[in-house]
């Protein structure tokens, strides 16, 4: 079997591999559970390859998080639930309902119209989508239930903090303005120590909890996405880090034997250097 470009020829390969006898033993004793971590990771290596910059990266991470939508596809049709033929007509059916500013006659609209359109279009695929469900006689959507539902508990925890509190601000349910959002931050700081002295471990996670997702609410407010900005941070941090151990191995000495006074040295040190002019921030 040689590589294609054509979808069909990796739709062919999948099911080569999913062949009881013939197939990877690997990939046959896989089922949605057991793929769901390597999906989740094959997204996260896309995010990564994009801001690296690295479209050669892009293009393999694509690929590899494609797999990952035939492999789930392939599965399902094994069942005689669905094919991805049926994934690619979910999909463009879709994308056309929800941009008649395009596909239809609504025209000129603009960008906060177009979320607006969306955003009703979205509602009416919901009743419409629980309708189907009522009619098949299946059990509700557990997930969509009551009005934050539809927001999935596998997004990375910032992000659903965001998105609860975002949604949950359509009706009112929001401070008014950032500061009220930075004193909160402060009382549940000062929850956070309380909790500390008391050593209950469960109460300080709890209290810790409540103050993250405080600071996603502020990052809300200022129109920051929180899991961007702490990618930010994580990615400063580890930047200085390095600096600090190429200082060390540069006078001959490891992080093992260094001191923190000297590592805390070489790591103002290389904060100063990324502040100087055409230094990244």
């Amino acid at each position: 079997m040689k590589p294609s470009a054509d979808i069909t020829r990796l739709l062919e390969i999948m099911a080569a591999l999913r062949t009881p006898g013939t197939g990877c033993p690997w990939d046959l004793e896989q089922d949605f559970a057991s793929i769901t971590p390597y999906t989740l990771e094959e997204a996260y290596e896309v995010v990564d390859a994009i801001e690296r910059g690295d479209l050669t990266d892009l293009r393999d991470e694509l690929g590899d998080l494609l797999l990952q939508v035939v492999f789930h596809a392939r599965m399902a049709e094994e069942q005689g639930a669905f094919a991805f033929g049926d994934v690619v007509e979910a999909i463009t059916k879709k994308l056309i309902r929800r941009h008649p500013h395009v596909f239809g006659s609504t025209k000129d609209l603009s960008p906060g119209e177009v979320k607006r359109l969306w955003d009703s279009i979205k509602v009416e695929e919901k009743a419409e989508r629980k309708a189907e469900r009522i009619r098949k006689g299946l059990a509700p959507e557990a997930h969509e239930a009551g009005f934050l539902g539809g927001i999935p508990t596998a997004l990375p925890a910032l992000t659903r903090a965001q998105k609860l509190t975002t949604k949950a601000a359509k009706v009112g349910f929001d401070w008014p303005d950032a500061a009220q959002v930075i004193d909160k931050i402060h009382e549940e700081l000062d929850e956070v120590k309380e909790a500390s002295s008391s050593g209950d471990r469960d109460k300080i996670e709890d209290e810790i909890g409540d103050l993250l997702f405080s600071v996603t609410n502020l990052a809300r407010h200022f129109g920051i996405d929180p899991e961007q900005a702490l990618r930010r941070t994580n990615a400063k941090f580890a930047r200085r880090f390095s600096a600090v151990e190429q200082a060390l191995r540069e006078q001959s000495r490891t992080l093992d034997e260094a001191s923190l006074e000297e590592m805390e040295r070489h790591w103002v040190a290389a904060k100063m250097a990324e502040r100087e002019p055409g230094a990244s921030s």
